[in-house]
């Protein structure tokens, strides 16, 4: 009989790992305080040692709604360590709180240096619910991580039986088990019962063979979203650039388009250094490329969201890119 793969698992908290006060708690369940380490949340799913020998790497218990530039550093850092110390790990599981767990997983899709599979998971209802959907994820995501046709996809996420692409997954439901979708092109896979299906790859560029190398930088740019909405003003724009914005994405209309006080802001903003990107808050489709953003000196976010712009924007900023268009463009 072969031997198991190894795969490491990287607890960060968020409801994968919460307690709540009892199995129909499945809302206010952060109110008890209670969260699990890495170790907790393996020991409440014995069915791991089915399909590998697990690793588990602590990490923070914390909610993702705190997750940030530090924390993405360091899972960088403690993905480099991991296939250093471990020459045989098949792959890297990551549980994550879903708020921001699309945006971590972009980070690490654009930034990780190692060739193994990392696979993001997390749940909609704690670890103490009825029927939870957090073990099975994370059997699922581990079973992910150890596939070898998972490598050289990105980081990928992991939840209700769907492996989605990190670059198009958000999260579109607030409590539903299928909240994670990718609108304009669907899952790349699923985990089945009986194996891993593929059906298709992302073509964008992705780690470990990118521009961007964070493990020597102490911040990024601050890049922020403005949000366009009927009779929205310059203010926030403004703002953002008076707090030392390097970059701006606007969050248009659908397809990018800005109110009138809002486009005279940006351009002020573009005319004091800033970059600004043009993105929708549609959550499908492409950024329109119009003639007066071209004159203006914005950029197109093409398809991705806004929170997602934002980190593409930053680590272009950080790396010393001048043609923000081509990044855009490439990854």
């Amino acid at each position: 009989m072969s031997a198991k793969p190894k795969v490491a698992i990287v607890g960060t908290g968020g409801t994968i790992s919460s307690v709540g006060r009892g199995p129909l708690d499945l809302i206010d369940y952060s109110a008890t305080g209670q969260v699990l380490d890495v170790n907790g949340v393996i020991a409440r799913v014995p069915e791991l040692a089915l399909v590998a020998e697990i690793v588990p790497v602590p990490f923070k218990a914390i909610a993702s709604t705190a997750m940030a530039w530090a924390e993405w550093k360091e899972l960088v850092l403690i993905c480099d360590r991991l296939a250093a110390e471990h020459p045989d790990l098949a792959g890297i599981v990551v549980t994550h709180g879903t708020a921001s767990l699309e945006e971590t997983a972009y980070f690490l899709s654009l930034t990780l240096k190692i060739p193994l599979p990392v696979v993001l998971v997390g749940a909609q209802r704690p670890a103490s619910a009825l029927s939870g959907d957090g073990p099975m994820n994370l059997v699922n995501a581990v079973r992910v991580a150890a596939d070898p046709r998972a490598r050289g996809l990105g980081a990928l996420v992991l939840l209700n039986d769907e492996i989605q692409a990190a670059r198009e997954v958000t999260k579109t439901s607030t409590l539903r088990l299928q909240t994670f979708r990718t609108a304009d092109f669907g899952v790349l896979g699923q985990a089945d019962a009986d194996e891993i299906c593929w059906y298709r790859k992302p073509l964008r560029r992705l780690a470990p063979d990118t521009e961007f190398d964070v493990r020597g930088l102490d911040a990024l740019p601050r890049v922020d979203i403005a949000y366009t909405y009927a009779g929205a003003d310059g203010a926030a724009i403004d703002a953002f650039v008076a707090a030392g914005a390097k970059g701006i994405v606007a969050a248009g209309f659908a397809p990018s388009f800005v109110t009138p006080a809002m486009a005279v802001a940006l351009e002020a903003a573009v005319a004091s250094g800033v970059v600004v990107a043009l993105s929708t808050r549609a959550g499908s489709g492409r950024a329109a490329r119009t003639t007066r953003g071209r004159n203006a000196g914005f950029i197109a976010a093409d398809n991705l969201t806004p929170q997602k712009a934002r980190i593409l924007l930053s680590l272009s900023l950080a790396a010393g890119v001048t043609d923000h268009e081509r990044i855009f463009a490439t990854y």
